[in-house]
């Protein structure tokens, strides 16, 4: 098994863990780092197939929630504070980045997207659900012995350009609806 492989199923037995209730949004994304890190893949500086966007989408959110929780550490100094949000922020752009990559890749075959309901007043009205249900985007990632995301991928962003992207392409529906992965998105971390 190669390593994106092995990531996808690590990733898959983390995702399980946390909807059993057995780890918290905290240790799931420290987990998730930590394991990302040892398998010493950086992200791909030349996308051309979903397998390589999957990847660096994963690769930038996971390290963009990671940052952020680390800045909000209390006792970072607001220096360290301000250096922690600017890692997090610039994880965020490079995961857009993948988000577009990977779309424009299957040509929005199998998407469909929508705002999601959230609590968090940050997120209102901006967080969008992509949701794709490709039969061949999803035989492309799956992993031996197991389900990816109930045979879904489930991607998030709330960048103004990709939602311009999304309805271009007529993808995008603009009312609001409850999330795929609403308990994880409406938990604080």
């Amino acid at each position: 098994m190669n390593k994106f492989d092995k990531f996808l199923r690590h990733r898959q037995s983390l995702l399980m863990q946390y909807k059993m209730g057995d780890m918290t949004k905290n240790e799931f994304i420290e987990e998730n780092y930590y394991y990302v890190e040892s398998l010493g893949i950086q992200p791909f500086t030349r996308v051309d197939n979903v397998k390589k966007a999957i990847y660096n989408y994963h690769y930038h959110n996971i390290h963009a929630k990671y940052w952020q929780r680390i800045a909000n550490d209390p006792r970072n100094t607001e220096k360290e504070r301000q250096a922690y949000y600017a890692k997090s922020n610039s994880h965020y752009r490079e995961k857009d980045r993948a988000t577009l990559q990977l779309l424009r890749l299957i040509d929005y075959n199998g998407v469909e997207a929508y705002y999601v309901s959230v609590k968090s007043s940050v997120l209102k009205g901006k967080l969008i659900e992509i949701v794709i249900h490709n039969p061949d985007v999803l035989m492309e990632i799956n992993v031996p012995d197991s389900t990816y995301e109930q045979d879904l991928l489930i991607l998030h962003t709330k960048n103004p350009g990709i939602a311009e992207d999304l309805r271009k392409n007529g993808v995008l529906r603009e009312d609001k609806r409850k999330s795929l992965a609403d308990s994880y998105i409406n938990q604080k971390y």
